[in-house]
């Protein structure tokens, strides 16, 4: 107060008394100023439906799509365009991992999100609540770590083989590609984070969110400065590999350390005893399902690079390659909106509360599609732009119409994944026949696309299966379930309605 009263006679101007009236409006003019902006700020963040969890999610996401830009760059600046077809060729094969993971990375974490309803989890390894129920969320992740420990051994001796096999039977003459090494290394490497997925899937789960999130976004940070080293060191082909090491190193560092590490311990030495969470009445019901819906999601997403290398040589490949990761990353920082809340869904539905449920998914629907179409926009704007300048970067994408088509398909499979991400929460899976359907005429379409015309047919192929047959299937199937499983108590014009802050 001696100071603001010294402050107050430096103006003569200003009578005392007068000065310090005029000092105490001032404070609460600023005060209500600043209650009005946090009132403002609040509103924002509900309206675009921030939390910490979608913050790290997308910064992320963010880390990716700008790291991805520099990660092309250096591709087209030490790269063939054969090697980048081999490059783009690897990962699409190590996508083959679905068939041994079959799914159930995504079971763990929404067994978990139902089981842990009833308990509490402290970020000091700490576990309140009722008995059994942490005797069936322990049961989840034992039984989660076995399954893995074995299918990343099946994968190893599985897949490293193969694509040795592929990558010799289609071998073109002329081009001097050092691929055996990369591929060893990478397919080995593959493999310890294949068995870190189930622990990242439980703890999510158990509803730690944010912390994953804060990980994964190390992860991306560290593969990325891994995988540029190697490409500036002329050991490109290493890069997939770097990536996968840098992921492996930040996830082991993130469960070993502090609290987590505790509970981990806890609960993987825990009895179970007789509550223990059956394998055949109660997990592989939803997880062969959600196991066929993962592998046809190979065919759908992840089986361009390799039919395009095999029938139009590693330039083609290597075109669709780098065209889907940027199209693609369009896609992943608009799902961090709807995949941060698969556990949420989960544990609302266990608790039953529908509409609580119905209120946040289809808010984030609309959040999610709206920034989906936004980023599309902005990156067609880009390639439209640039493409002129740079016409060498722009020869190691698709032309910009095909482009455009892949940019359209990202968008449709926002609402699909939505869609499944909403039903699947329930631990059931209803869009198996449309996966399945879906991974058959994209193999066929794209069989006879890239056999005879290309990848730019590709990708036009793939929009108009998605637009004209999925996404009117996979709508169908989540207006008619959602009133099966809850009724029409939650209609859909008022299930959008915003909360009030």
């Amino acid at each position: 107060m001696q100071l603001l009263r010294r402050n107050c006679w430096i103006n003569d101007d200003l009578h005392p008394i007068s000065a310090l009236a005029t000092v105490s409006d001032g404070i609460s003019m600023k005060t209500a100023h600043s209650s009005h902006v946090s009132r403002l700020l609040v509103r924002l963040k509900h309206l675009i439906g921030l939390d910490r969890a979608i913050a790290f999610t997308v910064m992320g996401r963010f880390w990716q799509v700008m790291a991805g830009t520099v990660t092309v760059l250096l591709i087209a600046r030490y790269l063939t365009p054969s090697e980048q077809g081999y490059y783009y060729t690897f990962a699409s094969l190590l996508s083959l991992q679905v068939v041994f993971e079959l799914g159930f990375s995504f079971v763990v974490l929404q067994l978990t999100a139902h089981e842990r309803a009833p308990l509490t989890f402290f970020p000091d390894g700490r576990i309140e609540g009722n008995a059994i129920a942490r005797s069936r969320v322990a049961s989840v992740l034992q039984k989660s770590i076995r399954w893995y420990s074995v299918a990343a051994l099946l994968m190893v001796v599985t897949v490293l083989p193969a694509g040795i096999h592929f990558f010799s039977s289609h071998h073109q003459s002329g081009t001097a590609v050092l691929w055996r090494g990369p591929w060893c290394v990478v397919a080995v490497a593959v493999a310890v984070t294949f068995q870190l997925n189930p622990v990242f899937s439980f703890w999510e789960g158990c509803g730690f969110i944010w912390h994953v999130a804060r990980m994964r976004l190390g992860q991306a940070m560290l593969g990325s400065a891994l995988a540029w080293t190697a490409l500036a060191t002329h050991h490109g082909l290493f890069a997939p590999a770097m990536v996968i090491v840098g992921q492996a190193t930040v996830g082991l560092i993130f469960l070993l350390t502090g609290q987590r590490r505790r509970l981990l311990t806890t609960l993987l030495l825990h009895p179970v005893g007789e509550h223990c969470v059956g394998w055949w009445r109660e997990i592989w019901p939803f997880q062969w399902k959600i196991a066929l819906s993962w592998l046809s999601g190979y065919f759908i997403f992840a089986i361009f690079n390799p039919l395009l290398f095999a029938y139009q040589g590693s330039v083609a490949a290597g075109r669709m390659g780098m065209s889907l990761t940027i199209s693609g990353s369009v896609g992943v920082i608009a799902m961090a909106w709807m995949n941060t809340k698969a556990s949420p869904f989960g544990n609302l539905v266990a608790r039953n509360e529908i509409n609580t449920l119905d209120r946040l998914f289809f808010r984030t629907l609309g959040q999610s599609v709206a920034l989906c179409a936004a980023g599309a926009a902005v990156v067609f704007m880009g390639l439209l732009v640039v493409g002129p300048s740079y016409p060498k970067l722009a020869a190691r994408v698709l032309t910009p119409w095909a482009f455009g088509m892949l940019l359209l398909t990202t968008l449709v499979n926002q609402v699909i994944f939505s869609e499944a991400l909403y039903l699947r929460a329930h631990k059931r899976e209803p869009f198996l026949v449309p996966s399945v359907t879906g991974a058959f005429t994209t193999l066929g379409m794209t069989w006879v696309m890239a056999k005879f015309w290309g990848a730019n047919a590709v990708a036009l192929g793939n929009f108009l299966s998605t637009a004209l047959i999925g996404l009117p299937w996979g709508t169908y199937i989540f207006i008619s379930k959602r009133r099966q499983w809850h009724g029409p108590s939650v209609p859909l014009t008022n299930a959008v309605c915003v909360e009030k802050v």
